[in-house]
């Protein structure tokens, strides 16, 4: 007779997945903290703690209260002999991450594979940055981390690799003077080339909406917008403004009511990021305000919902493939000479124009 599948909870596919990383000499003498763990594998603290009980109850690690959890069994494969680690430094969970992102990291972290090197991301928690120094610090000592990789971080963090002896790259931006190697999109040129679309289309009241983050990203995309408006200086009434906000629907609605209750009133706005573009169409709806009859609009960034909308939502892209090549050959050249060149690697994306930049007439 056939054997009926068994189903598998959650917690014991999270037991499964420690016991293979003890097996093969992940961690040493003792497991990560719950919270770690909860971050690794996705999944809530329940559930990490039920998967540990079972690992318990193997006899595979001492659980003790207000402790880190002892590892009771030596691994198969011996310290010296492991794989060594990549570690991907982030602020944002990867299941949080742009789609550019999150397949850029996806395809990185198989050609590493194939090279023999194993990744972990490590999200790094709110707090003051010399707390989270001290944490990255503990990361990359007690799992002797090789290189990493620097996903959307602050200022702080970036400095801190800056002056360590480990290996980075940048994916994103660097801040100013940052001697760390980079892959990124070249958000200054972009936001010049999206303020100069405007101006062109006779747009003089330009507003730029963008997360108050100090990621060099969003820091060079201001620059690139500043510059871009500039050049209508010369043209009458030419405005510009940056709209800084802190992510959230609340704040980001605040902001813009404050915006639209100036005068002149925009006609035009760029916005970084693509959910806060859905925030911001909703808004101009609940307004009043139709796109772009009203209020021209368009994403420094692309998204694959964007086709899907009518109208078309210009913004600029290209193709996920040429980022995440990229990402992986410089990632590999720096795991296998252990250094690369400290200046950018810069992409530029190719303008789409959609349907919600009209021309505006005097």
């Amino acid at each position: 007779m056939f054997e009926i599948p068994k189903r598998v909870s959650l917690s014991s596919h999270a037991a499964a997945t420690i016991r293979s990383g003890i097996a093969e000499g992940t961690w040493e003498e003792f497991l990560p903290s719950e919270r770690r763990l909860c971050e690794m594998l996705n999944v809530s603290r329940p559930t990490i703690r039920t998967a540990l009980h079972l690992l318990a109850d193997e006899g595979l690690i001492d659980i003790r209260q207000g402790r880190r959890n002892r590892l009771l069994v030596q691994p198969k494969r011996a310290r010296n002999q492991r794989n060594p680690l990549v570690g991907i430094i982030t602020h944002e969970p990867v299941s949080q991450m742009a789609l550019t992102a999150y397949r850029g990291i996806s395809e990185m972290r198989a050609h590493l594979a194939k090279h023999g090197f194993r990744t972990e991301v490590y999200v790094i928690q709110p707090g003051t940055a010399p707390a989270q120094c001290r944490k990255l610090e503990a990361f990359v000592r007690q799992n002797r981390v090789f290189c990493c990789l620097l996903h959307s971080v602050s200022q702080e963090i970036q400095q801190w690799f800056a002056e360590q002896a480990v290996p980075a790259l940048v994916l994103g931006s660097c801040h100013a003077k940052m001697p760390l190697p980079s892959l990124d999109v070249d958000y200054r040129s972009v936001c010049r080339h999206a303020a100069g679309v405007f101006l062109g289309k006779g747009h003089r009241r330009v507003a730029l909406i963008v997360p108050h983050s100090g990621v060099a990203g969003d820091l060079a995309s201001e620059q690139g917008f500043k510059e871009g408006m500039q050049a209508g200086v010369g043209l009458e009434e030419a405005r510009a403004a940056i709209v800084r906000h802190n992510g959230t629907a609340k704040n980001i609605v605040a902001r813009l009511d404050a915006l639209f209750k100036t005068k002149p009133v925009p006609t035009a706005l760029l916005v970084a990021k693509p959910a806060f573009v859905f925030t911001v169409m909703i808004y101009l709806l609940k307004s009043g305000l139709a796109v772009p009859t009203n209020v021209s609009l368009i994403s420094r960034d692309p998204d694959n919902l964007f086709e899907a909308v009518d109208p078309l939502i210009a913004h600029y892209r290209f193709t996920t493939d040429v980022h995440a090549h990229r990402l992986s050959r410089l990632m590999i050249r720096l795991v296998s000479h252990g250094t690369l060149p400290k200046e950018p690697s810069l992409i530029f994306p190719r303008f789409f124009a959609g349907r919600t930049v009209a021309t505006r007439t005097p």
